[in-house]
């Protein structure tokens, strides 16, 4: 008995076979026409030569040694304030601690905006501070809205004390935003010494520097 002759079955062009080299060929012509992933490169804090200025200039200790110094008044007024409030008592205490505390804020905002000036080429917003200072003329402007109430009588005691405790709340943010600028700024750069990392900004003083406080206003 003879088998039935072999016949060929005939492929589509999309049927037929293709041998595996043939196959890896197509996939990685696929692979290389597809998009390679951005990669987004963020600007460092400080370029060398601003790293250089901000070591060099004598306004960076005087941020370093004025930014501690508000800091600490800070904590003593706002105990104060919160006594009187609690208590009544106390009052021309806690007044003349927020005098105080105004009075070291608008020194920082002039010499901090000099700092900035020396170190970026700009009085004030710089890009790597654009927040911080932002935030900082918050501040100013609560710090001043109660002076201003102070002297010109409007309101009670306690609702000027609680102008002067807005102000000391966004004081304690902006203080934040500069003591995460200054952990950037020592994980980017060579290891600071006491005197040459204390001031990055312009008008907060609260954030503490390698020395002691980092800040401006």
């Amino acid at each position: 008995m003879q088998s039935p002759p072999d016949t060929e079955v005939p492929f589509t062009a999309s049927q037929r076979p293709q041998p595996p080299y043939a196959r890896a060929g197509r996939r990685d012509t696929a692979d290389t026409n597809a998009p390679a992933p951005v990669r987004r490169v963020s600007r460092p804090l400080y370029t060398a030569a601003e790293r250089r200025r901000r070591d060099a200039t004598i306004w960076t200790i005087v941020q370093g040694i004025l930014a501690p110094l508000q800091f600490v008044v800070f904590l003593v007024s706002l105990v104060l304030v919160c006594r009187f409030l609690a208590t009544g008592a106390g009052e021309q205490a806690a007044v003349l601690s927020i005098v105080l505390k105004t009075a070291i804020l608008y020194v920082i905002m002039v010499t901090g905006a000099i700092w900035e000036k020396v170190v970026f080429g700009r009085y004030l917003l710089a890009p790597a501070f654009f927040w911080e200072d932002m935030v900082s003329f918050a501040v100013i402007a609560l710090h001043t809205a109660y002076l201003a109430a102070l002297l010109a009588g409007w309101g009670s005691a306690h609702a000027q004390m609680a102008i002067a405790l807005a102000a000391y709340g966004l004081y304690a943010v902006n203080a934040a935003q500069f003591l995460l600028k200054l952990r950037r700024a020592r994980l980017e750069g060579p290891a600071p010494n006491a005197a040459t990392d204390a001031a990055p900004n312009a008008t907060l003083g609260a954030a503490p520097s390698a020395a002691a406080f980092e800040g401006a206003g």
